[in-house]
């Protein structure tokens, strides 16, 4: 059982004003750089895996439609699709996580905010994205997916594309969600509509922009 001494009280009341001040900070940066995509995935992925590959590809693609890139601002996919974005001159931001075996930031970042909770950075990835790429990934991508999707799916935030790319690594996970999740009944078939499956550079940007375009319209007709 622990014991609530003043001076946990006092680190506990203090670390508020921590949580507001990066709350404030992400808010301050993001809010001012235009439509945003966050890219998700492995740092653990090398230079040479084609998923990697596949990342610098869309990232940059998504730069030459108007789009900036946001990523946990560490290497592999992360690092990859800052390069993306920086290769096509567009704004490539890193939200790095100060942990104790301390992440090192990629060399492609051109914004870079730090953060010591990891859930002050996840309201970052989200808030001010136009749409989510999801490439392969561990626990943490899950972890960033599934929250995206059930934020979406009981309306707390605003629909938006939630790409997976890497079809043959999702594969098995797609057909566990339709052969298990809804056969049970845990989700309903409408939520398999929450995302897209697609190797495509293009496909993938185009699914963004083009939402992107029928959200206006709607937001204008309101």
């Amino acid at each position: 059982m622990m014991i609530h001494t003043k001076k946990t009280m006092f680190d506990e009341t203090w670390r508020i004003f921590r949580i507001m001040a990066e709350f404030v900070e992400g808010f301050d940066h993001l809010s001012k750089l235009g439509p945003m995509v966050t890219v998700f995935g492995s740092a653990r992925i090398r230079r040479s895996d084609p998923y990697y590959k596949l990342t610098v590809v869309v990232a940059r693609r998504l730069v030459e439609a108007g789009y900036g890139i946001i990523t946990g601002g560490g290497p592999g996919i992360m690092e990859a699709a800052n390069r993306g974005a920086s290769a096509g001159g567009g704004e490539s931001v890193g939200l790095n996580i100060l942990l104790p075996h301390e992440q090192k930031p990629n060399p492609y970042i051109k914004t870079m905010i730090n953060f010591h909770y990891f859930f002050c950075r996840k309201v970052m990835f989200i808030k001010y994205a136009h749409g989510l790429i999801i490439m392969p990934g561990g626990f943490g991508t899950m972890d960033e997916l599934c929250e995206a999707l059930t934020l979406i799916q009981t309306a707390k935030i605003h629909r938006f594309p939630v790409i997976l790319m890497g079809t043959e690594y999702w594969k098995g996970f797609l057909g566990w969600m339709k052969g298990e999740m809804l056969r049970r009944g845990y989700i309903s078939p409408e939520d398999l509509e929450l995302f897209k499956p697609t190797d495509d550079p293009d496909e993938a940007v185009a699914t963004i922009r083009d939402f992107d375009i029928v959200f206006q319209e709607e937001m204008n007709a309101r």
